[in-house]
């Protein structure tokens, strides 16, 4: 599912809500996952730990048990492609590193429902084009995936339905071109 809208119209806010990190104002949100993921920029990283103690800490928020998150420790860092970095403080990561490792632990960390904010436009082309491939593996393996993304050739790529979200209010849902169509000429 994507989800699309200018700044400020509460995308975020709404990864928020379905991760349970916030309360709805009204009305309630259910779902059946044993356990949701939230990737965003700088989410849940402590600056002063290193990018493995990060990673470690990361997973277990995620519902991984130490020992689970420490066996896939290699894993994380060949994804994440940030070699010796991971035992350097995440202080001296770039944005880039960081998303990629954040990125790396979700993957790894297989939740039931993983919410994406924004994070898959950091880095690189190919970064980029890895983390979509890993992604449509999760979207195969019939994983739940929501994505925020200004990005209209990424949300065109790997969503099947977006919403289009208004000042807090959901204006459109449906088919992802014709919702995307719709967007981009509300645009002009």
């Amino acid at each position: 599912l994507g989800v699309i809208g200018g700044n400020g119209a509460g995308k975020s806010t709404l990864l928020r809500l379905l991760a349970g990190i916030i309360a709805p104002d009204k009305g309630k949100i259910t779902h059946d996952a044993l356990n949701i993921s939230l990737l965003g920029l700088n989410v849940g990283f402590i600056s002063h730990l290193t990018g493995r103690n990060n990673a470690v800490l990361s997973g277990m928020l995620m519902g991984m048990r130490r020992e689970e998150i420490e066996g896939k420790i290699d894993d994380i860092i060949e994804f994440a492609e940030i070699g010796e970095f991971i035992d350097e403080p995440v202080r001296s990561y770039s944005s880039g590193m960081r998303a990629r490792l954040g990125f790396s632990v979700a993957i790894q960390a297989d939740p039931d429902i993983l919410l994406i904010d924004e994070t898959l436009g950091v880095g690189d082309e190919r970064f980029a084009k890895k983390s979509s491939k890993a992604m449509r593996q999760k979207i195969k393996s019939n994983k739940t995936i929501v994505l925020v993304s200004h990005s209209e050739k990424m949300v065109r790529r790997m969503c099947d339905r977006v919403v289009w979200i208004d000042k807090g209010v959901s204006r459109r849902e449906g088919d992802t071109n014709s919702i995307m169509d719709e967007y981009m000429e509300s645009m002009q």
